[in-house]
């Protein structure tokens, strides 16, 4: 039979711990930041992006509207500081708007 341990664990902290014992954590950074964008841009600008994909420190994200795309590469650099201040670390260095 098993044995108990008296220690108690919260799922949070059990599942943080999974994620880095199997170095997911690069996965969940893709998934956080594409649902970081979401949160931050708004319904406006959501209904205009098409994919949201990080690879490596590079943001790409595929915009159907190319005044938009004009729109915000004039805030690239606030864009990376208000995504990187959501997801409470330096994940995104860079955006490509297409």
């Amino acid at each position: 039979m098993a044995k108990r341990f008296n220690e108690e664990n919260s799922l949070q902290d059990i599942l943080k711990e999974f994620i880095q014992v199997n170095k997911l954590d690069a996965g969940m950074d893709k998934i956080d930041v594409e649902q970081a964008w979401k949160n931050l841009m708004g319904n406006g600008v959501n209904n205009y992006t098409e994919e949201v994909l990080l690879k490596r420190t590079t943001l790409y994200v595929k915009l159907s509207s190319a005044v938009l795309r004009n729109e915000l590469s004039y805030g690239k650099d606030k864009i990376i500081r208000m995504i990187n201040e959501e997801m409470g670390k330096e994940i995104v260095k860079s955006i490509v708007l297409r």
